[in-house]
C-alpha cells in the first residue's frame, strides 16, 4: 500500500462520526451550553473580516515589535498596501458590532506571523493581509499575541458566535532565491524540460538517483530527493536561513523551486505564486508538518473552521489527507460541525465543483454565485443566468446537499466590492438606485442556497475603487486618500457631498445598509426553510426582470421572489398545488393563491418579497 492510501484509510476512519442536530440559527449560545457547535455550516452568517483594517485596539503593537521606517516594520496608516494598526484586541472589542449586524461566524484573514515587507526597490508593500508567513505557530506581532487570538475566540463562542481561521498551505513568504534571477523573476520551468534527475535540465549532470518522481508520495522514495538544483539554483539570504518555522520549513527540499507560476497547466501546481515560496506538497513530511501545525491551531483554541488559500494550487493527493485529518481533529475536540472551504478562484461550476471530487472539499468558496450575481445585478443580465448555476449544483459531491455549504459572496479583498462593480456598470447612476442595486445583490445572498458570507465594510457602504488593496478600507478613521474620495453607498457624498467618508470611524447601526442587512440576517434566523431548505427556482428571464425561488422545508414553501428590472413585475409564478394559504415574511402578498399551483406576485423594481404557505404535508 502507498503512504497515501495508508494514510487516507487511517485519517478517514478517525473522521467518520454522525454530526449534532442544528438546533440554534442564531448566535444567542451560552459557554455552558456550547449549542452553537451544533449549528450546521448552512446556518451560519459569516462576516469576513482583515484585523489590520477593522479596528485598533492596541495602539502598541502598531509597528510589530519593529523599530525604524515603514519599510523595516511595515507600518504605515497613510498608504494602502501597508499595516494600519487594527489587531485583534480591536477585533475583541467590536464583536457588539458584528453581532448586531446578524453575523454568527467571523472568518478572519491570516493571523499567522508574516515577512513584514516584500516588493522589488519602489514597489514595496507590507503583510497586512497576512498571506505572508514566515512563522505557522505563532500570531503575527502586528495583530497581537495568542493569548489575545484566544480572547478573541473565547469571547466569540460566549456570545454564540464561530471563528473561521484563514489558512495557508501551497506557499510561504518570498525567501528562497534563484541565483540565476538576481532580480527575483524567474519563469516556471517545467518537468520536461528541467526533470527532477538532472541539474539544471536535461543536459545536466545526474543527480535524485532514485528518485521516481512527485507521483509516488512515499516517504521513501522522497528520502532520494536530496538535492533541490534541478530546475534552478536555489538558496537562502544569509540572515534568513531560519527564518521560517517550523524548522522543517527552513529546507529547501521542500519546495518545487522551479520558478513563477503561469497559473496554467503544470505551474499551476508546481510554480511560485507571483515568487512567494511554492511548498513541495506530494512530499509526506510536508503532508504530516502542515497536520501537525494545524491540527495545534484547532486543539490549542477550539476553532470552528478553514478557508484555505490557493486550495487549487496544491497537489490533490495532500488535500484527501489533510482534510480528513483536519475533520478527525476538530471531532477529538468535540467540534462536530467544522467548517473546511476552499478558495478556488474560477467562475466556472465544473471547476469549482471538481474539487469536491477529486479533492475531497466539503465546500469551496462560490465563485460562481459571485460573477453571475454581479452580472445581473450590476451588468443587467437575464435572471436565467443564476438559474442555469443553480441546475448545476447536483455536479459537487454530495450534490445539493453540498451547494448548500457553499460560502456565497459578492466581492472580496482580491477582486474588489460589490458597490464597485456596480459603479463601473452603471456609471452616473443615482444614489437611490446604486443602494437598491447593492441591497438586491446581497438578499440574493441572504436568500438563496449556500452560505451568505458579507464582506467587512460593505454594511457601511465601502466600495473602494479597484481590487486588492483599493478594496481594503479601514473601518477606523482612514488616513488614506484613495480611500477617503471614495464614493459611499447609502451616504449623500456622490461628487465631494458633505455625506459620510472612510475618514471617519465607520461602525454606525444606523447605515443605510448595515440596518437592511441586519434585517435580512433576522429573518434567515428566523425560518429555518431560508437556511436549509431544498431550492427550486419556479421563474427565470433571459432579461432583467423575475426570478423566483420556492425553499421547501418540514411542510413549508417559503416563495422568495427578486426584481432586477427597473419596472414593477406583475406575474403568476408556480407554486406546490398544497400550498394554498400564504403569509408574508416581506413584501405585501397575497392571501391565497389565484389556483391550485399558481400565485400572484407583484415587486416593485429591484425589491424582492417572502411568502410563507404551511400547506405543505
Amino acid at each position: 500500500m502507498s503512504a497515501w492510501g495508508f494514510w487516507r484509510r487511517r485519517l478517514t476512519a478517525l473522521a467518520v462520526g454522525g454530526a449534532l442536530t442544528a438546533a440554534c440559527a442564531v448566535a444567542t449560545a451560552s459557554p455552558a451550553s456550547n449549542a452553537y457547535l451544533q449549528r450546521k455550516p448552512f446556518d451560519e452568517v459569516i462576516y469576513f473580516v482583515l484585523p489590520d483594517r477593522f479596528a485598533n485596539g492596541d495602539t502598541g503593537n502598531d509597528h510589530g515589535g519593529l523599530i525604524g521606517g515603514p519599510l523595516v516594520t511595515g507600518f504605515d496608516p497613510t498608504r494602502a498596501g501597508f499595516y494600519h494598526g487594527g489587531d485583534l484586541k480591536g477585533l475583541t472589542h467590536k464583536l457588539d458590532y458584528i453581532q448586531g449586524l446578524g453575523a454568527t461566524a467571523v472568518w478572519l484573514a491570516p493571523i499567522f506571523s508574516n515577512k513584514p515587507v516584500q516588493g522589488s526597490p519602489g514597489r514595496e508593500s507590507a503583510a497586512h493581509h497576512g498571506y505572508w508567513i514566515t512563522d505557522f505557530t505563532d500570531v503575527d506581532p502586528h495583530f497581537g499575541t495568542r493569548a489575545e487570538f484566544k480572547a478573541f475566540v473565547d469571547a466569540a463562542h460566549a456570545r454564540g458566535m464561530k471563528v473561521y481561521m484563514d489558512i495557508i498551505t501551497n506557499h510561504t513568504a518570498d525567501v528562497i532565491q534563484y541565483r540565476q534571477c538576481p532580480a527575483n523573476d524567474c519563469g516556471y520551468r517545467s518537468k520536461a524540460d528541467y526533470p527532477y534527475a538532472t541539474r539544471g535540465g536535461i543536459a545536466g549532470a545526474t543527480i535524485n538517483s532514485g528518485f521516481a518522481g512527485d507521483g509516488v508520495g512515499t516517504a521513501e522514495n522522497f528520502a532520494k530527493l536530496t538535492r533541490p538544483d534541478y530546475a534552478y539554483s536555489p538558496y537562502v539570504p544569509a540572515g534568513e536561513e531560519s527564518v521560517k518555522k517550523p524548522a522543517w520549513l527552513n529546507d529547501l527540499a521542500n519546495y518545487h523551486n522551479r520558478g513563477d507560476s503561469t497559473f496554467a497547466g503544470e505551474s499551476s501546481l508546481h510554480g511560485d505564486f507571483a515568487g512567494l515560496d511554492d511548498l513541495f506538497t506530494e512530499n509526506p513530511r510536508v503532508v504530516q508538518g502542515f497536520i501537525d501545525i494545524y491540527g495545534q491551531w484547532i486543539d490549542d483554541f477550539g476553532i470552528d473552521g478553514y478557508r484555505i488559500d490557493t486550495a487549487r494550487h496544491v497537489a490533490p493527493a495532500f488535500w484527501q489527507v489533510f482534510i480528513p485529518a483536519m475533520q478527525a481533529r476538530a471531532k477529538a475536540k468535540g467540534i462536530e460541525n467544522f467548517h473546511i472551504f476552499g478558495e478556488v478562484f474560477d467562475s466556472d461550476v465544473a471547476a469549482l465543483a471538481r474539487h469536491t471530487k477529486v479533492d475531497g472539499f466539503p465546500a469551496v468558496l462560490d465563485f460562481a454565485f459571485q460573477s453571475t450575481v454581479t452580472d445581473i445585478v450590476a451588468r443587467k443580465a437575464g435572471t436565467d443566468r443564476l438559474a442555469r448555476v443553480f441546475a448545476v449544483d447536483v455536479i459537487y459531491q454530495g450534490g445539493e446537499a453540498t451547494a448548500l455549504q457553499l460560502p456565497t459572496f459578492l466581492g472580496n479583498h482580491d477582486m474588489g466590492r460589490f458597490g464597485h462593480f456596480v459603479l463601473k456598470a452603471n456609471p452616473g447612476v443615482s444614489d437611490a438606485e446604486l443602494l437598491e442595486r447593492v441591497t438586491l445583490g446581497h438578499a440574493l445572498m441572504m436568500f438563496s442556497r449556500g452560505v451568505p458570507t458579507i464582506y467587512y465594510g460593505d454594511e457601511q457602504g465601502f466600495t473602494g475603487d479597484g481590487d486588492y488593496a483599493d478594496s481594503r478600507e479601514d473601518m477606523f478613521a482612514s488616513k488614506v486618500s484613495s480611500y477617503n474620495d471614495n464614493r459611499l453607498v447609502g451616504s449623500n457624498n456622490r461628487l465631494g457631498g458633505a455625506g459620510a467618508t472612510t475618514a471617519t470611524d465607520s461602525y454606525r447601526v444606523d447605515s443605510p445598509l448595515y440596518g437592511r442587512l441586519a434585517g435580512m440576517a433576522r429573518i434567515r434566523a428566523e425560518h429555518a426553510a431560508l437556511r436549509s431548505g431544498r431550492q427550486v427556482v419556479r421563474a427565470q428571464n433571459d432579461k432583467p426582470g423575475l426570478l423566483a425561488l420556492s425553499r421547501m422545508a418540514d411542510g413549508s414553501e417559503y416563495l422568495v421572489v427578486f426584481n432586477t428590472g427597473s419596472a414593477p413585475i406583475a406575474a403568476q409564478v408556480e407554486v406546490e398545488t398544497a400550498s394554498r394559504a400564504w403569509r408574508s415574511v416581506r413584501g405585501a402578498c397575497a392571501g391565497a393563491s389565484s389556483a391550485p399551483g399558481s400565485y400572484r406576485v407583484e415587486v416593485g423594481p429591484l425589491d424582492y418579497m417572502i411568502c410563507v404557505s404551511k400547506g405543505l404535508q
